[in-house]
């Protein structure tokens, strides 16, 4: 079969379009036939070595597509049947993701466990299936299982664009909550205006935290907090006092000045997130079915990983980048 594959760390030229051999199931995996899988940021840190993995190593945690073959003991599917991946496997009580430690799925064929294996509903195309797992697992589990946001309340997200920033914006919007989304980008600011965001700032050339505080009076109730260093310190100017601020990265650094004198004064909880369980992705999977649609990007041919990686590293896409992999 076809996949992409790097045998070394590095920027995008590592990425290899190459033949390997074909996946055989082990006794509870599940072997795919991808349709379409996404591009996550997760895929740029492990090729570039962030962590560095054994190689030669495929990437791609989520995907969709049928079933080919069943490993022994796995019951409940049939070759042929329409599948969507979950990229967390629950282990130790640890979440492993599928591409980081494990072969991945960009590629023609994936072999998967079959518990993160879950029947594709009829209301949801392929390529709305590869782009929802990995960044709205991750947002339901800071929105609703770390923050408890409830209908009525006002987020502020980040960047929207990205992955896990458009997913927040909508599970937000799909719970009935109020959304203040930022970029640097207009473009991508009118796109999200389109898409029913209640208040939208540039937070390169506008004060993000006095557009928070004319629209809500107190500031949010909620931050989806990704950035890390360069939004800091207005994170924790737009919260309102006993607000939270949920986070699970930092793009721009993880080390900024901690202001703990903030966080007493306001009473704040400030909440770390991982990726998510099996409920947190069966939660968002509804959610998506009774239509919080992800946006999708564009796809790229498998064969044009490279340029796929250098879009989402550039910060050009407005929601999810996919392979399209033919049957």
């Amino acid at each position: 079969m076809k996949a992409i594959v790097i045998h070394e760390d590095g920027g995008p030229e590592v990425l290899r379009y190459e033949d390997v051999p074909d996946p055989e199931p082990g006794p509870g995996e599940v072997v795919v036939r991808m349709r379409f899988a996404s591009l996550n940021h997760l895929d740029v840190w492990t090729r570039k070595g962030l962590p560095s993995v054994p190689k030669p190593r495929i990437l791609g945690a989520d995907g969709s597509g049928v079933v080919e073959a069943l490993g022994p003991s796995v019951e409940g599917f049939e070759p042929g049947d329409r599948v969507v991946i979950n990229p967390g496997i629950e282990r130790d009580g640890r979440i492993h993701v599928i591409g980081e430690h494990t072969q991945g799925v960009h590629a023609e064929l994936a072999a998967v466990p079959a518990t993160n294996v879950y029947p594709l509903r009829d209301e949801i195309s392929f390529e709305e299936a590869a782009a929802f797992p990995l960044v709205f697992e991750s947002a339901y589990r800071m929105l609703v299982t770390r923050a408890g946001l409830h209908a009525g309340e006002w987020v502020l997200v980040w960047g929207i664009g990205g992955g896990v920033a458009t997913a927040a914006f909508r599970i937000a919007q799909a719970l009935g909550a109020r959304t203040v989304v930022t970029s640097s980008s207009d473009e991508k600011l009118a796109k999200a205006q389109a898409l029913g965001a209640d208040v939208v700032v540039n937070h390169a050339t506008d004060d993000v935290v006095a557009t928070v505080k004319g629209a809500t009076g107190v500031g949010v109730d909620v931050v989806v907090e990704t950035v890390g260093d360069a939004t800091w310190k207005r994170t924790l100017d737009a919260v309102r006092p006993a607000g939270r601020v949920v986070v699970c990265g930092a793009t721009s650094g993880p080390n900024p000045p901690a202001a703990l004198h903030r966080l007493w004064w306001k009473q704040l909880d400030v909440l770390g997130s991982t990726m998510g369980t099996r409920e947190d992705f069966e939660g968002a999977y509804d959610l998506v079915a009774a239509g919080a649609k992800p946006v999708i990007d564009s796809v790229f041919p498998l064969a044009e990983a490279r340029a796929a990686h250098e879009r989402l590293e550039a910060g050009e896409q407005f929601g999810k980048i996919l392979f399209g992999i033919p049957a």
